[in-house]
């Protein structure tokens, strides 16, 4: 497919208006205009139209084909949250609205959406309160430990250190160290977990929190968890709960029950929310109540009178951390989405996210290596580690996948994995579409023994094909040339 650029044809024009009756006056200096026309493209408004919409059609999207992309999955968004967020009573508000105007009420509906989701969320992980200002999981990481920290300031702790497993999402340490702590990897042992022992011995007086995902990036639930938090509050360290991952175990298990003391939730990932291209988001943090004090502002308080206020009164609170309440669209989306399923419904996500992701699991495991072999939960983690004595790599792998129409799953991460691939294939998909994906998954695996000449080519079916990835990280200063 062309270019716009090379579609344009002098003098050609998509609209065409009179001249202008009305005298020019430039109150701009002369050596800062145009002497030329800008070197636009000339074409008719057909071209255009018919120019987009064919590149539109080159888009991948969940409403396209699965998109089994591990830790930071796309899935099905239903239409109706879009339709909730659209309402005009909703999306035509400004944040600089009163909250009360001449008796009436502009804001109380979304004041009241906020506040009842705080609400839900609370039920839903077991924590004390909430806030939704965090736009993104490691927004919500970093306000987890900003008030990590805050807390450890009160007590006159000097703590200056976070423990994370090597199994962690790779945005965990990125947050620990902005917030002014220095991070140690703790390793996994020999199930995928964290290892214990080796916590123990490296756990100290200086330790400030330790960080979890569980289930974990290798999608495997760790059972010990009451146990790390014995060995966490001895030190009065606190443990900070990775919800990125809640879709696994939402009606199964509750991270405050369980005394991890702070925890953010990916809105835009448990709760329906089209996060493509990098947003939007949301990292709305928990914490108990021992936390409650730190939290950013501004607050939402419901009065005696039913109607709902911000609240600014909290001295200790870390502060701002984002212009106004946060991504209200998002919280909206995930208000709706919460109670559109409600307590059963939420429970049959992370069932079904759960049987999905096993169902792929063994139907690859004679073809692809499994590094730990148990039930997973939400996503499993496969090796290319077999194909690789054909010189096959899990890159490989992935651009073979394009051909057929499949987004790629998330390669080379976790890093203790070897040409590991997360494959998270959502509770939302069916049957026929997880049939799809492990079809074309061990047919990959036959031509990796037969033909893996085809797979370094891959993809041939796309605009673009494969690209020299070290050549253009290597050349990437061209973009700033003149």
């Amino acid at each position: 497919m062309s270019i716009i650029f090379q579609e344009s044809v002098k003098g050609r024009k998509g609209t065409v208006l009179p001249e202008s009756d009305v005298p020019v006056h430039h109150t701009i200096q002369s050596k800062y205009l145009r002497s030329e026309d800008a070197k636009l493209c000339e074409l008719s408004e057909l071209q255009v139209v018919r120019h987009f919409t064919a590149l539109s059609r080159k888009n991948y999207g969940v409403d396209t084909n699965i998109y089994p992309l591990g830790s930071c999955t796309m899935k099905y968004n239903p239409k109706f949250n879009e339709k909730i967020a659209a309402m005009e009573g909703f999306a035509s508000l400004h944040p600089l609205l009163p909250q009360l105007v001449g008796g009436g009420m502009l804001t109380q509906g979304a004041l009241a959406v906020l506040f009842e989701l705080e609400r839900l969320l609370c039920e839903i992980t077991g924590m004390d309160a909430y806030t939704l200002h965090p736009m993104a999981g490691a927004h919500g990481e970093l306000t987890g430990m900003m008030i990590i920290a805050a807390y450890h300031k009160e007590k006159n702790n000097r703590k200056t250190e976070v423990l994370i497993p090597d199994e962690a999402h790779g945005t965990n340490p990125s947050s620990a160290s902005i917030a002014g702590f220095q991070v140690t990897s703790i390793p996994t042992n020999e199930n995928g977990i964290l290892d214990i022992k080796a916590l123990e011995e490296t756990i100290s007086e200086k330790t400030a929190a330790i960080m979890l995902t569980n289930p974990n990036t290798l999608g495997l639930f760790n059972p010990l968890i009451e146990k790390v938090a014995a060995i966490a509050h001895k030190y009065d360290a606190q443990l900070y709960y990775d919800g990125a991952n809640l879709n696994a175990i939402m009606g199964k298990f509750r991270p405050g029950d369980a005394l991890f003391d702070v925890m953010h939730v990916n809105l835009h990932k448990t709760f329906s929310t089209p996060h493509g291209g990098g947003g939007p988001g949301a990292g709305p943090v928990g914490v108990k109540k021992h936390l409650e004090q730190f939290l950013p502002v501004s607050r939402i308080i419901k009065r005696s009178d039913g109607t709902y206020a911000l609240s600014y009164d909290f001295p200790k609170s870390i502060g701002y951390i984002a212009p106004f309440y946060g991504n209200f669209a998002i919280c909206l989306r995930a208000y709706a989405y919460i109670l559109t399923l409600g307590a059963k419904g939420l429970i049959e996500v992370s069932e079904n996210a759960v049987l999905n992701a096993n169902y792929v699991m063994h139907s690859l495991k004679d073809f692809y290596d499994v590094p730990y072999l148990r039930t997973c939960m939400h996503e499993c983690v496969l090796s290319a580690k077999r194909q690789l004595e054909n010189k096959v790599h899990a890159v490989d792998i992935a651009k073979a996948l394009i051909d057929w129409g499949i987004h790629p799953p998330t390669i080379y991460f976790p890093l203790i994995v070897k040409e590991a691939m997360m494959i998270e294939p959502t509770e939302t998909e069916s049957k026929e579409s997880l049939d799809y994906f492990i079809d074309a998954m061990k047919k990959i695996a036959l031509l990796a023994k037969t033909d893996p000449q085809s797979l370094h080519q891959a993809p041939i079916s796309t605009p673009v094909g494969r690209l020299d990835e070290t050549k253009a990280v290597k050349d990437m200063d061209f973009c700033f040339q003149d």
